[in-house]
């Protein structure tokens, strides 16, 4: 539990900065959540209401202050076909099912699996969204008119030359205000927030999905709220992981996990889609000073806000503008240093981090790319740990001992067997594992193999030096020392 004290510094150890940096993300948000709607079939207000209920109720419940979290293109596209096949209410049902398995995530500790994730994994994934961040631009930079590549160029030069002047007021929101002004003062044709979509012109209304209680509409909603749930969750953990990286700071990643479920389920219950941690809008908040959890609560406030009361004023924004902070977001997320890297790295973890990109880039799933690069980070990890297994031969034709050195499991188990010399003629056979440690059944298995191939050829065997762990795996898994064995000496444990 996080105590009181803490609790109170994480929201108002930084107002200023925390304010600053939350109406710029709001602004941000406003085109991510109406494409996210377009990509998921619904309307914009469905997107819109969502980024500010689970903003908003993360920032009380998430354990990753200064984080950013709203409907995201990650859950979108897995909502389509129930949308499109089902309806809105079964969306709103399958969030608040996705909310509560978060929960229940949460409880069970599930953040403890960011362990797993190398740091290969994690680069590529910082990569290959950064290049994602970037190609999501693409449609605001192709066949447009000349003038708005100026502006984004003016845009991007104020965000970067700013901070030279003074760093009181973040450099996108003074981007952001001057393309406005120069856009509207100077009558210029451009494309703005206001072409994107409708904006919501009421408060959002609290009501339960529509939708019959019944084994059916579990049956429907189910598969989708369980991928909902792990893709929300897997994008979040990561996206907090980076966040304590930029900041220095940690964070309770099972808590996260509990505030996203909330986050989702207040969503769904106010008429919006599911959604989980941004890292586009989170490198946003951090580098505007964001750093506690205001931030987070102003950038989901101030986005009801904006669409209600200053509807007039965010349709008149520029395209460009929003697009020059997204190339900011997207050059300051790609780690620069992982291509020079790439000559001094070992060939694994340069592998599994272009690996990551790769599938993610070609995919448009962020929850593909690490599944591939953690699988492929296990592989790579068994063949090194099995490099690091060997068996030596000691003794003569009278009395033989093989001492074991390593780890015996299923990827070094055929070096084990290959290790023994099955047609010597020696009296006696000791296998000493004092140095090993034998991890699954096919470790098990093979020591069988061994020790029944030689009580075949007539010779005694004996294995000496089992560690507790191993000997307890043996004795549930192990037959070379069941009665029903060959009647030679058994193995001492």
């Amino acid at each position: 539990m996080i105590s009181l004290s803490t609790y109170r510094h994480e929201w108002f150890s930084n107002i200023r900065g925390d304010i600053l940096s939350g109406v710029v993300v709001a602004l941000a948000l406003i085109p991510e959540a109406i494409g996210f709607s377009v990509i998921a079939g619904v309307d914009p207000k469905v997107g819109l209401f969502a980024s500010f209920a689970i903003a908003c109720v993360a920032a009380f419940t998430g354990g990753r202050p200064g984080m950013i979290s709203a409907a995201t293109a990650a859950t979108a596209v897995v909502m389509v076909s129930l949308v499109r096949d089902h309806g809105l209410q079964y969306l709103f049902a399958a969030t608040i099912l996705m909310g509560l398995l978060q929960i229940a995530g949460g409880f069970l500790k599930l953040g403890r699996l960011m362990r797993f994730v190398s740091r290969s994994v994690i680069t590529g994934f910082v990569n290959a969204l950064a290049i994602l961040i970037f190609m999501a631009q693409l449609p605001e930079l192709i066949g447009v008119p000349a003038l708005t590549y100026v502006m984004i160029a003016i845009g991007l030069g104020i965000i970067y030359l700013f901070p030279y002047v003074t760093k009181a007021i973040p450099s996108p929101l003074v981007a952001i205000a001057v393309l406005t002004a120069v856009a509207v003062f100077g009558g210029f044709d451009l494309r703005t927030v206001g072409d994107l979509g409708e904006l919501p012109s009421s408060l959002p209304v609290f009501g339960l999905p529509d939708v019959p209680l019944t084994w059916e509409t579990l049956r429907i909603i189910f598969p989708y709220s369980v991928t909902l749930a792990a893709v929300g969750l897997l994008e979040s953990l990561l996206t907090a992981q980076i966040v304590d990286d930029m900041t220095d700071t940690p964070s309770n990643k099972s808590q996260e996990c509990v505030g996203q479920g909330a986050g989702n389920i207040a969503s769904a219950l106010i008429g919006g889609m599911g959604g989980c941690a941004m890292i586009g809008q989170s490198v946003i908040n951090v580098s505007s000073g964001g750093r506690g959890r205001l931030s987070t609560f102003v950038a989901g406030a101030f986005l009801l806000f904006l669409i209600l009361v200053l509807d007039d004023i965010v349709r008149i924004i520029p395209m460009a503008a929003l697009v020059a902070v997204m190339i900011m977001v997207s050059i300051g997320t790609f780690s620069w240093r992982s291509i020079l890297d790439l000559r001094t790295n070992p060939l694994p973890s340069s592998v599994v981090m272009l690996a990551t990109v790769v599938t993610v880039v070609a995919t448009h799933d962020l929850a593909k790319g690490v599944i591939v690069g953690v699988l492929l980070s296990g592989v790579f990890f068994a063949g090194k740990v099995a490099k690091l297994f060997r068996v030596v031969s000691l003794g003569d034709a009278v009395a033989r001992t093989y001492r074991v050195e390593g780890q015996v499991f299923f990827a070094s188990a055929d070096a084990f067997i290959a290790a023994f010399d099955f047609t010597e003629s020696a009296a006696s056979v000791t296998i000493d594992v004092s140095a090993a440690h034998f991890w699954d059944i096919t470790a098990v298995g093979a020591l069988d193999k061994v020790v029944l191939k030689f009580r075949r050829s007539g010779v005694p065997i004996e294995v000496i030096g089992l560690n507790e762990a191993s000997a307890t795996m043996l004795d549930r898994f192990a037959v070379h020392d069941k009665p029903d064995a060959p009647a030679l000496p058994q193995a001492s444990h």
